[in-house]
This record gives C-alpha cells, sequence and structure tokens, in this order.
C-alpha cells in the first residue's frame, strides 16, 4: 500500500454505531408499505441508523428512485422516469401523521423530464403534509428545477418552512462535480426564493473532500450569504461506489469546528458541520434556530426604529 492509499484510509472519527431498533425496522417496514422512497437509502447517508432508530425523522425522496441527472457525487439511479404519481403526496402526508413528525424533510430527484422540473407535486405535497399535519414545520430541497422562475414560484406559493437547495461544492469543481447545475444558477435560485418569500428561512450546503481550498470554502460562504442565505452545513463527502468521484482528503472534526466559527462570523444564523453531517441532519434543530435568529432580528430592527 501506498502513502497515498495510507492517508484516505477512512479516519477513527468516520466510524458510524448501527441501531436497528424498533423505531428503525418500523419506519424502514412503513416506507415499503406506502410505496415511498428516502434519501436516506438511496444516497446511502451514513447516519440513518441514528436518524431513524433515535430522533425517528427521515427525508421523504419524491417523484420516484430514478434521476435524470448523473451527478459524480451521488449514489441515487439515474435514467429516464417512467412515472409521475400524482397520488404520492397524500401517501407522504399520511406517513408524516403515522410517524407523528415534528419537521419532516422533503427532498426530490432532478425531473427535467418535466417541464415544471416537478414543482407542482412538490408543492402539492408542502399542502397535503400541512393539511393533517398542521402543526409539523416542514423543509423541502428541490432541484434547480431547471432555473425557471415560475417553477420556483410554484414551489414557493406553497410556503414551506424552510427552503433548501445545496451548491455542493465551490465554484471550481461545480462542473466537475455536477451534472447540468451551474453554481451561478444555484445562487440565483436561492436569492430568487428569498425574494418571493423574505420571511422563510434558506440553505445550502457543501461537501468537503473533493479538492478544495479553505479559501474556496470562504468564497463560497461569502457567496451564499450575498444572496440571503441564513444556513449553511458542511460534511465530509465519502465515496458511495467506485464509479464515483474519489475522496481527496478527510477533514478533521477540529477543521469542521473551524468552518463553523467562520461561517457564524460571517453571519448565517446556524451552521451544522461535522464530518457525518449531511443537509438535512439535525433539520429540525436548524428551523428553530432560525425562528429564534428571525425573532431577535425583528426585536434589533424594531428597537433602531424606536
Amino acid at each position: 500500500m501506498n502513502k497515498q492509499e495510507e492517508i484516505l484510509r477512512k479516519p477513527e472519527w468516520l466510524k458510524i454505531k448501527l441501531n436497528t431498533n424498533e423505531n428503525y425496522t418500523g419506519l424502514k417496514k412503513l416506507m415499503r408499505t406506502e410505496n415511498l422512497h428516502t434519501v436516506c437509502e438511496e444516497a446511502r447517508c451514513p447516519n440513518i441508523h441514528e436518524c431513524w432508530g433515535t430522533r425517528r425523522t427521515a427525508t421523504f425522496m419524491i417523484l420516484g428512485d430514478t434521476c435524470t441527472r448523473a451527478c459524480r457525487f451521488c449514489a441515487v439511479k439515474t435514467g429516464l422516469p417512467s412515472e409521475l404519481d400524482w397520488q404520492e403526496p397524500e401517501r407522504v402526508a399520511e406517513s408524516v401523521k403515522k410517524m407523528n413528525l415534528k419537521h419532516v424533510v422533503v427532498t426530490m430527484v432532478a425531473r427535467d423530464d418535466l417541464k415544471d422540473g416537478g414543482a407542482a407535486v412538490m408543492a402539492e405535497t408542502i399542502r397535503a403534509i400541512r393539511r393533517m399535519n398542521p402543526f409539523t414545520t416542514i423543509e423541502v430541497l428541490p432541484s434547480d428545477l431547471q432555473g425557471r422562475y415560475e417553477s420556483l414560484k410554484t414551489l414557493m406559493d406553497a410556503k414551506p418552512d424552510i427552503l433548501n437547495h445545496n451548491i455542493e461544492t465551490v465554484r471550481r469543481l461545480t462542473r466537475r462535480v455536477r451534472a447540468r447545475a451551474t453554481y451561478d444558477r444555484s445562487l440565483e435560485f436561492l436569492r430568487r426564493a428569498k425574494e418571493m418569500q423574505p420571511e422563510i428561512p434558506t440553505k445550502s450546503s457543501i461537501m468537503v473532500g473533493l479538492g478544495e481550498t479553505m479559501e474556496e470554502l470562504a468564497e463560497a460562504m461569502d457567496d451564499l450569504r450575498a444572496n440571503d442565505v441564513d444556513i449553511v452545513t458542511f460534511g465530509q463527502y465519502l465515496q458511495p461506489t467506485k464509479k464515483h468521484m474519489k475522496v481527496v482528503k478527510y477533514y478533521h472534526p477540529d477543521e469542521f469546528a473551524e468552518l463553523k466559527r467562520i461561517a457564524l462570523e460571517k453571519g448565517f444564523s446556524h451552521c451544522e458541520s461535522g464530518p457525518l453531517v449531511r443537509s438535512s441532519y439535525h433539520a429540525d434543530e436548524q428551523v428553530s434556530a432560525a425562528a429564534k435568529a428571525k425573532h431577535i432580528l425583528g426585536n434589533v430592527e424594531q428597537t433602531q426604529k424606536i
């Protein structure tokens, strides 16, 4: 084994504690019974045992399990989707009710085969969850909807509690990492979402370990703040299969702590930063932090007026 292979061996802090208790097995059975998909399973999330087994939270993935894009970091299968299930929003809402969730995350595969990119189905999912679960907060994680203004408006008119859209990586690496998506389109997506519904917190996530520098990460944070993004998360990229991009570096927990310090210093209302952090990790805490920050800001502005 050469020196480079030794450096890239997974460090101790990436070891995962498995939890297959009744919550985990019950939630898995519910997903199969209702014919639902989760990004937890499809993207091989390392936190699935914690979220399903301990926190009893999950991220629903709607519009099928086949993505029209083939990003070099993602384990979700790609191809041409064959269906559009308009009953899916009701099934998701029913499952949220059965699970008694206080906060739910709804993401989607990219559906470039649809004119609106799937915005109407995601908007209806929000409305269905609201009807059945009026006290549940809702976070959505859509694709860039091909940059179409009307598609984003359809989604934002349904008023999710948090709009999450990931830039995934720094500007320089975007073309290598993401398929069809662009860095500037994602920033514009986030800016427009905030313009449409200023009261709704926006959020984005960045993977590290793909060859970026700390300076580039700081620049990405500046770009997000320049487009009024409220929440940012950082997590370690883990190569899902040999066909995907290789890990260039494993970040130490101290480096993640430094990224969090920088993010909060730059004005983000909340930051999750750690080796196993993913976009929806501890999402229930993030919505609370965003609401608290909004309340504090409102009080400051009111004081300044006086």
